[in-house]
């Protein structure tokens, strides 16, 4: 049943998640961000705060951990470089570099304790506040031609409550996602109702091949359920496990999902990682028709041997 109207606050606030170690990258990640590797010429990390913009929010809090500080300075202003940049008369490389530091309004916490996403969630409270805001892991790039992030806020418009990204998956892949359990037809919107929703479950036990990945819009009544929440898989608080709960219960309103069929590049593992790299250098206007005639060789003369 859609929720009234004037019952519903507008989304305004974006939390990006970007704690995470880095792990499967080492020793590249050593130093720097997994989120500062480069798509071709720009961070995955610019990706994930630039569709948050497009989708209308501006007002940004990044939630980091140890050795991050390579973010806060990729969006800050570097004065010296631009200054370099515009003595040259570089003016095209100086507007990009530029426009990394007035892209949103943004904010940083810290994690801390590593304890999983929903304790990164958690960390949001006090400058999410009592208003609906949406969260976008930093490893997870949904492709600008494909706007999951504002269909899922016309979705939370119309239903209230917390909206969660979907997307169909090998059957013996879902062990490695949370799964929701879904009940009745998409409506005009795609959105469904969940039921259910579990985190990693056994092949055999999975209610359905659907699995969340990294886009949610939440009630800030998840808060409350997250300090609730005891940790789970791995030890740690799962932000799965909270949504269950209100999926289950009803508190704080209903648990919709959008179910995507898009462009979406996991910049978390590396052989996802180097598709991405290789799928939107392909499609540059600047690179992609010399790039495209080199790889075509490559793949044919030296690969094809």
């Amino acid at each position: 049943m859609a929720t009234d109207q004037t019952s519903v606050r507008p989304v305004t606030k974006a939390v990006v998640t970007v704690a995470g170690l880095g792990t499967r990258f080492l020793p590249a990640t050593k130093a720097t961000p997994k989120e500062m590797l480069p798509i071709v010429d720009k961070p995955a990390i610019q990706y994930v705060v630039e569709e948050a913009v497009a989708a209308g929010l501006d007002d940004v809090l990044l939630v980091t951990g140890r050795n991050k500080n390579a973010i806060e300075n990729h969006f800050d202003r570097n004065w010296e470089l631009e200054a370099a940049l515009e003595a040259k008369g570089d003016l095209e490389r100086l507007k990009r570099v530029r426009e990394s530091a007035v892209i949103a309004d943004l904010h940083y916490t810290r994690q801390g304790d590593p304890r999983g996403l929903g304790h990164a969630v958690l960390c949001a409270a006090r400058h999410v506040g009592q208003e609906p805001f949406a969260v976008l892991l930093g490893d997870d790039l949904i492709d600008e031609r494909d706007p999951l992030l504002t269909t899922m806020l016309d979705v939370q418009a119309r239903h209230g409550g917390s909206v969660v990204a979907l997307m169909q998956v090998p059957r013996d892949q879902i062990n490695l996602y949370g799964c929701a359990a879904i009940e009745g037809e998409p409506d005009d919107l795609g959105a469904v109702t969940i039921v259910d929703l579990v985190e990693k479950p056994p092949v055999a036990d999975a209610p359905s091949n659907l699995a969340i990945i990294g886009r949610y819009v939440l009630d800030p009544g998840v808060f409350d359920v997250l300090r609730e929440t005891d940790p789970g898989r791995g030890g740690e608080i799962q932000l799965t496990d909270a949504l269950r709960r209100m999926a289950v219960s009803g508190e704080h309103g209903p648990v919709h999902g959008v179910v995507f069929t898009g462009r979406r590049y996991d910049t978390g593992d590396r052989l996802e990682y180097l598709k991405t790299v290789v799928r939107l250098a392909a499609e540059r206007a600047d690179l992609g028709p010399d790039f495209s005639t080199w790889l075509k060789g490559y793949v044919t003369e030296e690969l094809g041997r």
